[in-house]
C-alpha cells in the first residue's frame, strides 16, 4: 500500500507503509511465537491476513483549522490540524463521510477546538462503519453548545448522508489526553448501530468498543468459538467482554455463559444482542473483571479474557493460577504483555495460537491462545 501523506511526512502513524504485507505478516507472526515460545509447544494455526488498506471500521479525527476551512485528521507537532481525510486505512464509507461531515463543521459553525490556547468547542468527529454500510457518527465537543447546532443541522446532515443512523454529541469539557467524555447526548431515532457478523449481529451503542476490523474480528470470534466448542466447557467466562462477542459467538445448548465489562453502555448492548438472538443462558455483569473473578465463588471451566493493552494484570493473572479452571482463551492486541501475564500463571501452557493481523501498516497485531491446565 502506498500513502501520499506518509510519503510527505505530514502523517507517521503507519509505521509498517511501504513494507511489503507478506513481510509486515511474516514479521509479527514471528514476534509472537518467540515471545510465547517459553509457554508451551503450541500449535500455531496459519496467521489471518487482512485486506492491507481500507480495513478500518472506525475512524477518530481531530477537528482542526477554522471553522470555515476545518481539517479532519490529527494535529502536528505545534497543534494545528493536518487534514487527512482521505486516509487509505479507513473503510470506503469512511472515507466518503469524511468530506460531507467537514462540509457540516463549516455550514453549522462549529469551532475547531484549539489545543495550544484552550479555545473553541469541537474536538474530535468519530465515525463507525458497519458491515452493512451503516455509520454511527459522533461529534465529542466541550459544551451542549454543540448539541444545539449539531441538532438544527441534523436534516441536512442525513439528507447528505443517510447512511449515518445514529448521531451523537459526546460532551468533554476538560484539557485532557482523555478523547470521550461520561455523556452522550443522542440525536436520533437509532441509539446502536447493528455489527452483523454472520449468524450473530452485535448492538453497538456510542462508547462501546469493537474491533476496528470487522473481517479479521470475525474470524478472530470463529477461532475461539471454534476453541470452545473443542473443549466442551458447560460453563464460561468471558471477562473485558465489551459488546458481547465472544460470549455470544460461544452460546450453545445447555452452556452457561457471563460476560462482564465496564462500560454499562456495553452491557447495555450485549443484553439486548442476547435478548434479540434468543440466548437466555447468556447473562451480562457490569463490572471490573477482576474483582469479579476474586469476589467468585467458583471458578467456570474455561474463561476468556479479552484485556486493553496493558494484559489482565498480576492479581487476575494470580486468581486465574489458583483458580482450578481447566482451561483459558487469551485474545491479546499486544504480545508483550500476553507473555508478561502467562509467566505469572505456570500451570497453564500455551495448546493453540493463532496470529490476525486486524492492524496493517503498523507493528500492532491481535493474537489469540488456547490454554490448558498441565499442573
Amino acid at each position: 500500500m502506498d500513502c501520499s501523506y506518509f510519503d510527505a511526512g505530514v502523517c507517521r502513524s503507519c509505521t509498517l507503509m511501504g513494507v511489503p504485507y507478506a513481510e509486515q505478516l511474516e514479521g509479527k507472526e514471528r514476534l509472537a511465537r518467540d515471545l510465547l515460545a517459553p509457554f508451551g509447544d503450541a500449535v500455531w494455526l496459519p496467521a489471518v491476513a487482512s485486506a492491507e488498506s481500507g480495513y478500518r471500521n472506525k475512524a477518530k479525527m481531530v477537528i482542526g483549522g477554522t471553522i470555515e476551512a476545518p481539517t479532519i485528521g490529527i494535529l502536528d507537532e505545534a497543534g494545528r490540524g493536518v487534514d487527512l481525510r482521505e486516509c487509505g486505512i479507513c473503510a470506503p464509507g469512511i472515507r466518503a463521510a469524511l468530506p460531507v461531515l467537514a462540509r457540516f463543521v463549516a455550514r453549522q459553525r462549529l469551532e475547531p477546538y484549539r489545543v495550544p490556547e484552550r479555545r473553541g468547542e469541537l474536538k474530535f468527529v468519530l465515525v463507525t462503519e458497519s458491515p452493512d454500510g451503516e455509520l454511527m457518527v459522533r461529534f465529542v465537543a466541550r459544551s451542549e453548545q454543540t448539541v444545539a447546532r449539531v441538532r438544527a443541522g441534523l436534516g441536512w446532515l442525513q439528507a447528505e448522508l443517510p447512511q449515518a443512523r445514529v448521531v451523537t454529541v459526546n460532551l468533554q469539557p476538560e484539557h485532557k489526553a482523555v478523547v470521550e467524555g461520561d455523556t452522550d447526548v443522542v440525536l436520533t431515532r437509532e441509539s446502536a448501530l447493528s455489527m452483523r457478523l454472520g449468524d450473530v449481529s452485535l448492538r453497538l451503542r456510542p462508547q462501546s468498543f469493537f474491533q476496528t476490523n470487522t473481517d479479521v474480528a470475525r474470524e478472530l470470534y470463529a477461532q475461539v468459538a471454534a476453541w470452545v466448542d473443542d473443549v466442551s466447557p458447560a460453563s464460561v467466562w468471558d471477562l473485558y467482554c465489551g459488546v458481547g462477542g465472544f460470549a455470544l459467538h460461544v452460546a450453545a445448548p445447555g452452556r452457561r455463559v457471563v460476560g462482564v465489562e465496564t462500560s454499562r453502555e456495553a452491557v447495555r448492548s450485549a443484553r439486548a444482542s442476547a435478548a434479540a438472538a434468543g440466548l437466555p443462558q447468556v447473562a451480562f455483569r457490569a463490572g471490573d473483571a477482576t474483582a469479579f473473578a476474586l469476589n467468585a465463588a467458583t471458578a467456570p471451566e474455561l474463561v476468556i479474557v479479552n484485556p486493553p493493552r496493558r494484559g489482565i494484570g498480576a492479581d487476575l493473572a494470580g486468581w486465574l493460577e489458583g483458580s482450578g479452571a481447566p482451561s483459558v482463551v487469551y485474545s491479546s492486541c499486544n504480545p508483550k504483555s500476553l507473555a508478561h501475564d502467562l509467566a505469572r500463571m505456570p500451570s497453564y501452557r500455551v495448546r493453540a495460537g493463532r496470529v490476525l493481523d486486524m492492524f496493517p501498516q503498523t507493528g500492532h497485531m491481535e493474537v489469540a491462545v488456547l490454554l490448558e491446565r498441565v499442573a
